[in-house]
């Protein structure tokens, strides 16, 4: 009877999945007709957008694999989907019967797209995508990879989008604007900033593409992107003129108005790609974020200066108004996170709560903090060996109760007026094992070793990620993903260009810490069909002292909510370790029981008595 259940579900898949292989047969017949040997889909929009509206989700149409992250590669006889670890077993799962084959980022013997382009592009062949969604770092490296060959390139061809019946409408939901009490900063100083910049570079002009550096600019969120409050736009600046190219609907008269008071004029979103022909001189231009076609669109009396957009450092340096907004954003969350785990240790049956349920609970008590207003990513709350899915999000369909004598993760966030956060707290729910309080200890040491860093003004993420890992590494683990990113201000939860990890995204050593920027701190273990442990604090990196050998900085902990005493073995760690974790528990006590009941309060007394 079992064995024919097994089999009355794999059918069912299968008919689940014919939609996808029925849609790479009808993409391969369009790239038949247009003479195209290799096609691209990425999961870019046009401005190089890590989460995208639902109008640019080309490559889930087609594949079904609907992660943050990922790019499809098709030809006549194969068809590959390139991700990174953080979807290896999400991507497994999704990809399952639609002829597309998973393509593991930096797994040995796995090419990566360049290479693989180089063998499956023929002599004389035609590589195509849509140049509006890729980038032109990306297009110019694949240019260098076949340029031993004689290539086309076909940058107009937007395949997927005419295969998709009933395709959502192009976003352009209204902005709004930010204070200057939030930002620290207004449009006229920012702009005042951009100019000295372009100056400084040589720079006649800049087309800025991408959306948070815009909002950032100009002071404005809005909400055409979900959970990132971003609108669809485009800017291009001189030292005489400042356009927002952006739907006409999307921005009020009244809004119209003050941006006209501080020189910025409007024109339509789509009007960038004809007023770059008539540019001239150098326009500052940033290959990760501007697209292809964009610049392919710039005239001969143009010429580029590729270089990162100078807003882009300059935002993630956070003003002191936006740095004790996001302490006051964190502690809001911080009330919520505190009752939702007090909650979850006091449920008589962890097994009637679901994971969408734990989730449910938690924006109903984020909702009662002020000024809040929505989640940053959708919520990760994964029971047992969901947790192992290191990007698993609760749908109806996978939604399972928690699990007695288990782990649940929980990696979320919210935007709050003062700002961004992103947390993860896994929790043991009842009596676990020895294991997994040895692993929960070392991720968590890995946790404080960051927190407690000392570094030497000049420091990248990739010279302080081996302090994370090296409580796993001694015992032979480690996680396949990256130690830490920058968080936005009210903006987008992943923002460069400030990172933790072992190799910098853009190559070489990555970008110095400078005070004001805010990175997460998230170490984790998962270990396929059991558990996955992530503990993730947010910190501000913040100024500890200069002496004859130079400047020295450290990091102050914004995330305001207890680690699961449950779960920690305080002889598998340091002194300075459960030193660390002592202040920081006394100060989450401190700044959290205020606002709790008195018996969530006793709870949490107990929960940060020092080890």
């Amino acid at each position: 009877m079992e064995k024919d259940m097994e089999t009355d579900t794999e059918r069912t898949e299968i008919m689940v999945k014919q939609p996808y292989a029925g849609r790479l047969t009808a993409l391969r017949a369009r790239m038949r007709e247009n003479g195209i040997d290799a096609y691209i889909i990425v999961t870019d929009d046009f401005h190089g957008s890590e989460y995208v509206g639902d109008y640019f989700k080309c490559r889930e149409f087609i594949s079904g694999f609907d992660g943050s992250a990922g790019t499809l590669v098709v030809t006549e006889q194969e068809a590959g989907l390139w991700t990174d670890g953080r979807y290896f077993l999400q991507a497994r799962d999704q990809l399952a019967g639609t002829g597309i084959e998973l393509r593991k980022m930096g797994d040995p013997g796995v090419p990566t797209i360049t290479e693989y382009l180089k063998t499956a592009v023929p002599e004389n062949g035609c590589v195509g995508y849509d140049g509006r969604t890729i980038s032109a770092g990306f297009a110019d490296s694949i240019a260098r990879a076949l340029e031993s060959k004689t290539v086309r390139f076909r940058q107009d061809a937007d395949l997927a989008g005419e295969l998709w019946e009933n395709r959502p409408e192009f976003p352009h939901a209204p902005i709004w604007l930010l204070n200057d009490r939030y930002t620290g900063m207004s449009r006229a100083e920012k702009l005042r900033s951009l100019r000295e910049k372009l100056q400084q570079a040589g720079a006649d002009s800049a087309i800025i593409a991408s959306l948070d550096d815009i909002a950032w600019l100009y002071n404005f969120r809005g909400s055409d992107v979900e959970y990132n409050p971003v609108a669809m736009s485009y800017t291009l600046v001189s030292q005489t003129d400042a356009v927002l190219y952006i739907s006409p609907e999307a921005v009020s008269k009244e809004i119209a108005q003050e941006f006209a008071a501080d020189g910025i004029s409007l024109k339509p979103y789509l009007q960038i790609y004809e007023d770059a022909k008539h540019l001239k001189g150098g326009v500052l231009l940033d290959g990760r974020s501007i697209n292809v076609a964009l610049r392919s669109a710039l005239g001969k009396t143009a010429y580029c200066i590729p270089m990162p957009n100078p807003t882009t450092l300059q935002k993630a340096v956070k003003t002191p108004t936006e740095c004790e907004n996001m302490r006051l954003a964190h502690i809001r969350d911080g009330v919520a996170m505190t009752k939702l785990i007090c909650w979850l240790k006091h449920l008589p049956d962890v097994s009637a709560v679901t994971e969408m349920d734990v989730s449910r609970k938690l924006e109903q008590l984020r909702r009662q903090q002020p000024d809040y207003l929505q989640p940053s990513f959708p919520s990760i709350v994964a029971a047992g060996a969901h947790g192992a899915i290191i990007h698993y999000e609760p749908t109806d369909k996978t939604d399972v109760p928690l699990e007695k004598d288990s782990f649940v993760l929980m990696d979320t966030g919210a935007h709050f007026l003062q700002g961004t956060t992103d947390i993860t707290r896994t929790v043991a729910l009842g009596r676990i094992t020895e294991k997994q309080k040895i692993h929960y200890t070392a991720v968590l040491r890995g946790n404080l070793g960051i927190l407690d860093a000392c570094l030497k003004y000049g420091c990248t993420g990739v010279h302080l990620d081996a302090i994370a890992r090296m409580p796993l590494w001694e015992l032979g683990l480690d996680y396949n993903h990256g130690t830490g990113h920058g968080v936005g201000y009210l903006l987008n939860v992943h923002e460069g260009p400030n990172h933790i990890g072992l190799k910098d995204r853009n190559g070489g050593m990555g970008t110095v810490f400078e005070p004001g920027m805010i990175t997460s701190d998230e170490p984790g273990l998962y270990l396929e069909g059991e558990y996955g442990i992530r503990l993730e604090n947010l910190v501000l990196t913040v100024d500890r002292e200069t002496t004859e050998y130079g400047r020295f900085l450290g990091f102050e902990a914004l995330t305001m909510v207890p680690f699961d005493r449950d779960a920690i073995l305080p002889e598998c760690m340091t002194e300075r370790e459960r030193k660390t974790l002592n202040t920081y528990h006394a100060r989450v006590y401190e700044i959290i029981a205020p606002y709790l009941t008195k018996e969530e309060a006793g709870w949490l007394r107990v929960q940060t008595l020092p080890l």
